[in-house]
């Protein structure tokens, strides 16, 4: 039979959306299901901060009355201001592995789009950039962090068949922590002769919540001012900051958070890290009860890999070794807790300075992601 597409309006409709995947990856090894409740939040206007600057269109394909693919067609007014666009976003796609279900999905996008008067199709992209952005197109058979997209290898074959070509890729990186005795002494005196001669220091906190209450939104502040240089960003509001800071930064360990500050205790470089919550993840199957949050809790306490999340420094401060300080000072923490990997999450391919950072430890280059583009005149 055809494939019928149908905007959700409903909350059960919702609910469908955001737990297609589940069934489509059923028994997958390396994807990673997000939280069903953080899920349904990010779509929700009124739950969604973004949303007020951001118009959405959810679409689900049925063929027999059951759901075989979905898509989020997303308009970002603040995007599309910044960069004199008209651009139409798209995210949280997923299909079985049929091309006419692809190419219903898109076609709807496009017709959603041109009605919007937008005359270019991105993605995958969020509603910002801490959302879940860039198609897998190499390292299939590795585990997804909590922050990426894992897809199967017919994703890209389906949206180049479509029409779509590369805009941009990221790469992502896999770190073996060294030895004690193997952290490069040379890199560790230069990180030392930085600190001195700039007259900065590592601000160190015991407790998360003395943390964030001191300095989560100017780590957010300085994020704002990192993510401006980059592909596609936007600016997060003061209230898009709250709601990521009550996200995030609720799992993380203060020992895994880097912050150097100058002489003045303004904060002048981040390096925020989490204890890895892939495997927890997808033992919880998108829920937090009754299991879930238990499983997320043993992760947070035994933990082998460390996810490497973002990070920023101030322009002043750049090329004056506030990254060094941060990356030397996490691998101390990392060995003290008996870790053996770390993972990246995706840079742009053309961020040389950031992938230079990896060379301190012996790395791989396990996975490539894209975001790919497509007029819709």
């Amino acid at each position: 039979m055809s494939v019928v597409i149908s905007v959700v309006e409903t909350p059960a409709e919702l609910r469908e959306f955001v737990r297609f995947p589940l069934r489509l990856y059923n028994g997958n090894p390396f994807w990673v299901p997000p939280l069903l409740r953080d899920e349904i939040d990010t779509l929700t206007p009124g739950r969604n901060p973004a949303l007020k600057n951001a118009e959405r269109e959810l679409l689900l394909a049925r063929r027999d009355g059951r759901t075989v693919g979905r898509v989020a067609a997303i308009l970002s007014h603040p995007a599309n201001e910044k960069y004199g666009t008209k651009n139409l976003r798209f995210g949280w796609f997923e299909a079985i592995d049929d091309y006419e279900v692809t190419e219903a999905l898109f076609s709807a996008v496009e017709a959603w789009g041109r009605q919007k008067g937008m005359t270019t199709l991105t993605g995958p992209q969020g509603f910002t950039d801490l959302d879940f952005e860039g198609l897998l197109v190499e390292g299939y058979t590795e585990r997804a962090t909590i922050l990426t997209i894992y897809n199967p290898p017919y994703y890209p074959r389906h949206l180049e068949r479509y029409g779509f070509a590369k805009e941009v890729d990221y790469v992502e990186f896999q770190g073996l922590t060294p030895e004690r005795t193997a952290l490069p002494e040379r890199l560790v005196k230069m990180a030392e002769w930085a600190a001195r001669r700039n007259n900065l220091r590592l601000a160190r906190y015991a407790n998360i919540r003395k943390m964030r209450k001191e300095r989560a939104r100017e780590l957010f502040d300085l994020l704002n001012e990192t993510f401006d240089e980059l592909y596609g960003t936007t600016p997060l509001t003061q209230e898009q900051r709250d709601y990521y800071i009550a996200r995030y930064i609720a799992f993380a360990n203060p020992e895994f958070i880097k912050i150097v500050v100058n002489e003045k205790d303004e904060m002048v470089g981040f390096l925020l890290s989490l204890p890895s919550l892939s495997a927890a993840f997808q033992k919880a199957r998108g829920r937090l009860f009754p299991l879930g949050f238990a499983y997320i809790l043993l992760a947070l306490r035994k933990f082998d890999t460390l996810d490497l999340m973002v990070a920023g420094v101030k322009k002043p401060y750049r090329g004056k070794g506030v990254d060094l300080i941060m990356t030397i000072d996490l691998f101390r923490s990392a060995l003290a807790h008996g870790v053996r990997f770390s993972e990246s999450n995706p840079e742009l391919e053309t961020n040389k300075k950031v992938q230079n950072e990896w060379k301190i430890v012996a790395t791989r280059q396990h996975k490539r992601r894209r975001i790919y583009k497509k007029s819709i005149n």
